[in-house]
């Protein structure tokens, strides 16, 4: 489903009207993101249902998300500080939305090494709730339960003489799903749970934290939210895997002037063939 059609971002004029702005009214300290694009020739972006941006590091593609999300006042966790001058370039840029989606949210790599963080903290509390358990299991073990009036005191300690440890404790851990699971696993519940039907999805970097493998499970997921949920992508990528996607729209910022190409197109694509094709004796029987 394509909601955002287009995206206009400031020609070289527009660059300096935007500057002579901001040193009029004296709120200029720095030029981000001024001269950033015009010079490699990037002016209008037209979006697929999954668009790309690939390139190296100062290529510009966060910016190119920075400015999208601001524009389209996406929602985000965390606010980045973008300097005086980036608001003022993002009021004189224009887009064209063919349909308005039912959500318009921008997550980012940090995003989801937070929530990685706090699936380790509450790992952190259940695996000491777990010690607490398994002594509570030993002490009711042990216990005599004659003369005892107290129901849930009772009710421990002939659990405690029914049960093995290891059944006693995982019938008390409520959460004890997530504790089981790796970082590669919680990544990808946190995408199932982050992204919704009928919506625009601005994701910086989304493959940070997984594995090849789990690289390409988040490539389904995105393809079949895309084709099924009436989902679009905006998405910056180094990921083979992701770049990979079917059908995507890619924009190499790596390239000059910058230019949609197709995934094994890529510099970054080409170098990763030449790897394996110099060591192809060591994967073959």
């Amino acid at each position: 489903m394509i909601y955002l059609k287009s995206f206009n971002l400031l020609n070289e004029a527009m660059e300096h009207h935007t500057i002579c702005d901001c040193e009029t009214r004296k709120i200029f300290n720095n030029s981000y993101p001024i001269g950033i694009f015009p010079l490699r020739g990037l002016e209008n972006i037209a979006f697929d249902n999954i668009t790309v941006f690939c390139g190296g590091n100062g290529s510009g593609k966060t910016t190119i998300l920075n400015i999208i999300s601001d524009k389209l006042k996406a929602k985000r966790k965390a606010n980045v500080d973008k300097g005086s001058i980036f608001h003022t370039y993002v009021n004189f840029c224009t887009y064209e939305m063919l349909h308005k989606p039912d959500e318009l949210k921008t997550i980012t790599s940090d995003d989801i090494f937070d929530y990685l963080l706090d699936i380790r903290s509450i790992n952190a509390h259940v695996n000491r709730y777990k010690d607490d358990l398994s002594n509570e299991y030993l002490n009711n073990k042990y216990k005599s339960s004659s003369g005892l009036d107290n129901y849930e005191e009772l009710k421990g300690i002939l659990d405690a003489k029914r049960k093995t440890m290891s059944k006693y404790v995982r019938e008390r851990l409520t959460n004890n799903n997530i504790v089981e699971q790796s970082n590669g696993e919680s990544a990808l519940m946190f995408w199932e749970k982050e992204i919704k039907e009928n919506a625009i999805y601005i994701l910086d970097e989304p493959e940070n934290s997984l594995s090849a493998e789990n690289q390409l499970k988040l490539k389904s997921f995105l393809e079949d939210s895309a084709r099924f949920f009436n989902c679009q992508f905006i998405i910056s990528t180094h990921s083979p895997f992701l770049l990979s996607i079917k059908d995507a729209k890619i924009y190499d910022l790596d390239s000059n002037p910058i230019a949609i190409k197709k995934w094994y197109e890529l510099a970054n694509i080409k170098t990763y063939y030449e790897f394996f094709k110099d060591n192809k004796d060591k994967f073959e029987d």
